[in-house]
């Protein structure tokens, strides 16, 4: 099976993706959840209510006492998890005693604020976390295929890797994007958390398949390296789908049945896993094939 052949249609697949998604970031931006724009998360129950109050009736309540929810959800607990813009302690505290007459006795079972300069600094730092992660990878890449048999190059390598890596943080920074403009998704913290093992899982899935180019370059020098590149992404495509497989059964369970407050996490993982695998295969190794033709063009 010849899968470099096809090359051009993977890339074309990739774009149709990433596209809207770029369109999307430039136009709407992400739904900053209070982790980066400050404000409180409440996790409320009802006791002893007169009636059963539902998460949109609540969300009606709060935004009629000029609460600026962002988004209200129901918890396998029996409560309600509410994300607010204020963290005014008095003016939480004010709401808390009005829904209290208003609806019934409540507890609270998390109440958690979020002031803005918090939220800068937290910006500031995840940036900071999610680039040092980038130049590292880059710095051991170039360390790790410093000695390449010809016509490989370690500067090709590390460039397709960091293609990879970049391809996935992409798609799913540019689908959150969609998802915050159409589902009101916010991104917080965990999301950056997601960033950071997708861009680790998609190095890893890249690392397995060119470490593989590189011992057939030693051991296939009679053949292309078109044919080279085909041969390795045949022999690892097996291992590469059957781990990532392992991993997606896992996270599609968690998203189905775990908690509410991990599923943005446990989304932008799935998103970025799934990514990285085809990255790895169908995107990272055939521009090798691509790169190597121009470097062989530009040296006849």
């Amino acid at each position: 099976m010849n899968l470099i052949k096809y090359k051009n249609y993977f890339f074309a697949l990739s774009l149709l993706i990433i596209i809207p998604g770029l369109i999307a970031l430039a136009v709407w931006g992400l739904a900053m959840g209070i982790d980066f724009v400050g404000g409180t998360l409440w996790e409320v129950k009802f006791i002893e209510a007169q009636k059963t109050v539902s998460p949109g009736q609540f969300q009606d309540f709060l935004n009629q006492k000029g609460a600026q929810v962002s988004s209200v959800a129901a918890t396998s607990h029996d409560s309600i998890l509410v994300r607010m813009r204020i963290s005014d302690e008095t003016k939480i505290a004010e709401i808390r005693d009005q829904a209290k007459s208003s609806l019934g006795q409540i507890q609270d079972l998390r109440l958690e604020t979020v002031g803005p300069t918090i939220s800068k600094e937290l910006t500031s730092k995840a940036l900071v976390a999610v680039g040092l992660a980038i130049i590292g990878i880059v710095a051991y890449i170039t360390w790790a295929f410093r000695k390449l048999p010809e016509p490989a190059s370690s500067i090709a390598f590390g460039f397709c890797t960091i293609f990879a890596l970049i391809h996935d943080v992409v798609v799913v920074v540019g689908i959150f994007a969609i998802l915050g403009h159409f589902a009101k998704i916010e991104v917080d913290s965990l999301f950056i958390t997601a960033l950071l093992t997708v861009i680790g899982f998609s190095v890893h899935d890249t690392i397995v398949v060119f470490d593989r180019i590189r011992e057939n370059l030693k051991t296939h020098s009679g053949f292309s390296f078109e044919e080279i590149v085909n041969h390795s992404i045949l022999q690892t495509f097996a291992r590469s789908l059957n781990t990532s497989l392992t991993v997606v059964f896992v996270l599609l369970a968690l998203l189905l049945f775990g908690g509410e407050s991990i599923k943005v996490f446990v989304l932008a993982l799935l998103i970025g896993i799934v990514s990285g695998t085809y990255s790895s295969i169908f995107n990272a190794a055939p521009l090798l094939v691509v790169w190597n033709k121009i470097t062989a063009r530009s040296r006849k």
